[in-house]
């Protein structure tokens, strides 16, 4: 996996995600190009670098790591692991206020120091992830803890799309 540079960003050529948290969607570009655009939720504190602030963070980030292949549509992650629990709303109904990381995980790292990496704003040290999300959880408005949720059929074609090394910018 290499690490984007920030001075070549957006690529002209390649896949990249865009994720504009005032629309509330996430596209799948191809250089200039929309390939896919899917409906996703951010934090329901906004936006924001800060550490513990719940805020989904702005700017250049790539994927770190993809989590999750070959684990069925619903599986529950907790410390990026797989729980070996299926979502249901029984389980929901037992856990009742659980931040649920279902599916798949797309783990962000920043790329803009001081901004996004580093110290108290450093996106993957704050576990900001791409990740499904019950079915009952509203998309289009934002409802995470800083996270971007996205249906599973969704996340599983972002998942598909864009492996370690995907450039991804976040805006508002």
């Amino acid at each position: 996996m290499a690490t984007p540079d920030l001075t070549r960003l957006p690529p002209e050529r390649g896949i990249w995600l865009e994720i504009d948290t005032r629309a509330q969607s996430l596209r799948i570009r191809e250089g200039g190009e929309v390939r896919a655009e899917f409906p996703i939720s951010t934090g329901a504190a906004g936006t924001g670098q800060q550490e513990g602030s719940g805020q989904t963070p702005l700017g250049w980030h790539y994927v770190r790591a993809a989590i999750g292949a070959g684990q069925p549509p619903g599986t529950v992650f907790r410390g990026r692991r797989p729980t070996g629990e299926r979502f249901s709303p029984a389980l929901a109904e037992a856990h009742p206020g659980r931040d649920w990381i279902l599916t798949r995980i797309l783990w962000l790292c920043g790329l803009e120091p001081g901004y996004n990496r580093g110290g108290d704003v450093d996106s993957q040290r704050r576990y900001i992830y791409l990740h499904g999300t019950p079915s009952d959880e509203p998309m289009g408005e934002p409802r995470s803890h800083g996270c971007v949720r996205l249906r599973d059929a969704d996340l599983l074609a972002v998942f598909d799309a864009a492996p370690p090394g995907t450039p991804v910018w976040l805006h508002d």
